[in-house]
């Protein structure tokens, strides 16, 4: 007798969406047993070890191969000499394809750390220690590294991911003219590193003439589409499996090591692992590229803005153009009579950036949300009612309405929940002991998107369930977000679901990414379990195969366009400055968001207070150095590069006001990075109100608080 999964049970169930939930795999990952990429064992397994360049541009004169094959346990050394021959020019997964993928195809250096070898071993330690000796000698020649605003090459590049590179509508020049108030000011970010705990692993190997790849990734099919490009094979030829990731932030999609990998398999017929050490992902992993923006801002008696133009400057590769879109929040945020927006680039002998969690828009709100607390002071306005003030209900950019803005709503309920109204307006007046105190506030947005996205759910005869989609926990708590979705609309419980993910043969699905994941799988969800449900409500007993409905959202996403989609936040902090030392600390933050439907609360959170914290970090440490010389990094590790640690991160609040979307079945708007955005700029603005020096320049080191005079009255 089979037990249909419906009736009472559905008319009894307890709404999943919206309620605490712990994560359905936390048991296996604080055991142990969730097994990621780097640690799933194979049978007869080699190990591969890359070998990056040590000039910053230049030829490959000759790899003496020789010395390492003749050490223990090495089965082979691929260079440029040897490899297979690969596709380069395609359209990529996600655009033009990052040159660095594809390996040993010629003997040109363009960036230190350039992959131009890998040493295939029995064991990691025995590839590491021949890839450590081989020899690689150079023909050098000259290279250019070093960003700077006024960079005589810089560009405005044909096109960008977010359109036109500018975008312009009124006169500048007349609307400034008539401002009773100006900023005209340049911010700079550093460059940044994504830093995921876990390391970029893949294993390959060919298996019944179909290849196979065990990796750590924020989309299976983005590898696998890349992957059959290169190696030009069907799509069906190539599997690709990432069960559990450990942190991606826009770093983990096709790298230099998947591609070695698949070549190495392909050469020896057994499985081979490559790992990147974590220098390596300083050159190979991507980063945020630096930028130097100029905001400059008009606006009337009132503070109400009559002119607002924000460009941006940012390096990429000379073989590669990428875009830090940063401002974007300008076409976002606030609206003038006078708007531009502007992107421009610069290439130099750098690796390729890529995507980092909030691109364009972490970088770009510390310069916009810094230039109107600037315009705050100039015109004497409290900055919460500033921008306020500014609020605007249609996208300056495209001049379409938001389906919902409630930003006013979480400035209101921030400022609340912070006590706001008990700031001084005077910067520089508030002390306790040798520490100057100051409070800062700043706006966020991010846009909500959706991908085209498949889904399946089988119904089991014991009154189970199974949804498969090819979702990517990338350790935000997606797994666990999909099964509340399933459970409700199934009208069962939680216990009774099991979702399967991270596997390109599930079928195509948006990437986690862009904070479009969670969104764009759980409308695919939703859509199979209503129609699952529906099919199970005509009491149709359940085969012992179960029964198995599917979903494609990719017409329905094709139909949004008529509206902005963003989420919306607020960003508060107080911190602490010692004038004597420079020494900035942060000892509260709080945010407030608007990011439609929380699905599960107790992850929802978690999510939020790590993008605040990476705020903090992006505020106070982060900045990769380049030295000129060698156009490499000074200490490219955890050791010089510095992130916020456990003693830089104070009391961190999130919370969230009711903003749902009505044209999303779940009204999931997305929150993995609107968290990071604005918190940089909220932090610095309370730098500047505690000493009455204004920083432009991220991250806000001692020597730069100490430059700009702080002192007991912000002198």
């Amino acid at each position: 007798m089979t037990t249909t999964p419906t009736g009472t049970e559905s008319a009894t169930a307890r709404r999943a969406v919206g309620t605490a939930h712990p994560r359905v795999e936390g048991y296996e990952k604080v055991t142990g047993t969730a097994r990621y990429a780097g640690e799933i064992p194979f049978v007869d397994l080699a190990h591969g070890a890359l070998v990056l360049s040590t000039v910053a541009h230049g030829r490959i004169v000759s790899v003496d191969e020789a010395g390492a094959l003749r050490m223990p346990g090495v089965l082979a050394v691929l260079h440029h000499g040897n490899a297979p021959r690969i596709e380069t020019e395609y359209v990529g997964f996600l655009g033009a394809p990052d040159p660095t993928t594809a390996v040993f195809q010629h003997d040109r250096v363009p960036t230190r750390g350039w992959p131009v070898a890998l040493v295939v071993a029995e064991t990691p330690e025995q590839a590491a220690e021949a890839a450590a000796s081989l020899e690689v000698t150079y023909r050098e020649e000259p290279h250019d590294t070093a960003f700077r605003p006024d960079h005589p090459d810089a560009y405005y590049p044909g096109s960008t991911i977010v359109g036109p590179p500018v975008s312009e509508r009124g006169d500048q020049s007349a609307a400034l003219a008539a401002s009773a108030f100006v900023v005209d000011e340049l911010y700079e970010t550093a460059e940044m590193h994504h830093s995921a705990m876990e390391p970029h692993a893949a294993t390959a190997r060919w298996n019944g003439g179909r290849l196979e790849i065990v990796d750590s990734n924020q989309g299976t099919v983005w590898v696998a589409s890349e992957l059959a490009k290169l190696f030009s094979l069907d799509l069906s030829a190539i599997r690709v499996r990432s069960e559990h990731v450990g942190g991606g932030f826009g770093s983990k999609g096709c790298r230099a090591h998947q591609v070695a990998a698949v070549m190495a398999t392909t050469q020896l017929r057994r499985p081979v692992r490559v790992v990147m050490t974590r220098r390596q992902t300083f050159s190979l992993a991507g980063h945020r590229a630096p930028t130097a923006q100029r905001v400059r801002l008009g606006a009337d008696a009132g503070g109400r803005l009559l002119a607002l133009d924000h460009e941006s400057l940012n390096q990429t590769a000379t073989g590669y153009e990428w875009v830090e879109p940063a401002a974007l929040p300008a076409r976002t945020m606030y609206n003038a009579q006078a708007h531009r927006t502007a992107h421009r680039l610069v290439r130099l002998n750098v690796p390729s950036p890529t995507a980092m969690r909030a691109p364009g828009e972490a970088p770009g709100s510390f310069a916009l949300e810094s230039a109107m607390d600037e315009l705050a002071e100039r015109c004497g306005i409290d900055p919460v009612e500033l921008r306020v003030r500014n609020d605007t209900q249609v996208a300056p950019g495209s001049g379409k309405p938001f389906t919902a803005r409630r930003l006013v709503g979480c400035l209101r309920e921030g400022a609340r929940r912070f006590g706001w109204e008990q700031r001084t307006p005077r910067s520089g007046s508030t002390r306790e002991g040798r520490w100057l105190i100051g409070t800062g506030v700043a706006c966020a947005s991010f846009s909500a998107r959706a991908m085209p996205t498949t889904a399946a759910i089988t119904a089991h005869p014991d009154g189970t369930y199974t949804v498969h989609v090819n979702a990517a926990d990338i350790g935000t708590g997606a797994r666990t977000a999909l099964t509340l979705v399933a459970a409700d609309e199934l009208g069962t419980d939680t216990a009774h679901v099991r979702v399967r993910l991270g596997d390109s043969d599930l079928g195509p699905a948006g990437i986690a990414g862009g904070s479009t994941g969670t969104r764009s799988w759980a409308w695919a969800v939703n859509l199979a379990a209503r129609e699952l449900r529906e099919r199970l409500a005509l009491g149709a007993d359940i085969p012992p195969q179960g029964i198995t409905v599917r979903s494609d959202t990719t017409e329905a996403v094709k139909a949004l366009g008529h509206h902005e989609r963003h989420s919306f936040g607020a960003q508060f902090a107080e911190v602490a400055v010692d004038p004597d030392t420079g020494e900035v600390r942060v000892r509260r933050m709080l945010g407030v968001f608007a990011a439609g439907q929380i699905v599960n609360p107790l992850t929802a959170r978690n999510q939020l207070v790590g993008g605040m914290t990476w705020g903090i970090s992006m505020a106070l440490h982060e900045e990769a150095v380049r030295d000129a010389r060698t156009g490499g990094h000074y200490s490219p590790d955890l050791a010089g590069y510095h992130v916020a640690a456990n003693a830089d991160v104070p009391r961190v609040e999130a919370y969230w006001i009711d903003d749902p979307d009505p044209e999303d079945p779940v009204g999931i708007k997305g929150i993995g990075e609107i968290g990071t955005v604005g918190a940089a700029a909220a932090v610095t603005n309370a730098v500047w109100h505690a000493t009455g020096v204004r920083q432009r320049s991220l991250p806000v080191r001692p020597d730069r608080v100490l430059a700009g005079g702080a002192g007991p009255t912000g002198a």
